[in-house]
């Protein structure tokens, strides 16, 4: 097998550790890339994603902090729509900084715990 980048290593582990904490709870889980950041929330046990939110219908958003700090409301709302209230993080392979950090802030203040 061949070796696993650095980034990939993070990414299990973080996964890893919330498969042993998450109790059931859903998770958010985010993914960005140069242009665009990604949310979904995923019930795992179903197999299902609840709900989601991204900067690709946003148009001159971009992917810098505040259309961060904006997918973090959305996806606030929609799990609230959903019906969905607490979840576990799930940064992925990403240091919590920036982009990361302040989609986690945003969704915090619209209401999701975790």
């Amino acid at each position: 097998m061949a070796k696993l980048s650095l980034f990939e290593r993070r990414r299990r582990r973080v996964r890893t550790a919330l498969r042993n904490r998450a109790g059931g709870k859903p998770r958010l889980s985010v993914h960005r890339t140069g242009k665009h950041i990604y949310a979904q929330i995923i019930d795992d046990a179903a197999g299902k994603t609840v709900a989601a939110a991204s900067t690709l219908g946003a148009s001159g958003s971009g992917a810098n902090v505040d259309a961060a700090q904006k997918v973090g409301k959305d996806i606030a709302a929609a799990a609230k729509k959903a019906g969905v209230t607490t979840v576990v993080f799930d940064r992925g392979g990403f240091l919590f900084h920036g982009r990361v950090k302040a989609l986690a802030d945003a969704a915090r203040e619209g209401g999701l715990e975790f």
